[in-house]
């Protein structure tokens, strides 16, 4: 796996992690370590994942592929 997609896996992970905290204790550890959900870095940091959740959808072609020979 090339450096691009394990940063873009790593930070969708990262995101999907966040997610859970906030649906399971309403916790946005995003929010609490940049000071807020309308701060310049947590926008920026959800961005960033939500490009990453974006570019790993070209995961998905390479699913049906697994185990297949060529």
């Amino acid at each position: 796996m090339g450096n691009l997609n394990t940063i873009a896996l790593l930070l969708l992970i990262v995101g999907g992690l966040n997610w859970l905290l906030i649906g399971l204790f309403q916790y946005d550890l995003v929010a609490s370590i940049f000071g807020g959900q309308d701060t310049l870095a947590a926008r920026f940091v959800y961005v960033v994942v939500g490009i990453c959740a974006l570019y790993c959808l070209k995961f998905l072609s390479n699913a049906g592929n697994i185990g297949r020979s060529r």
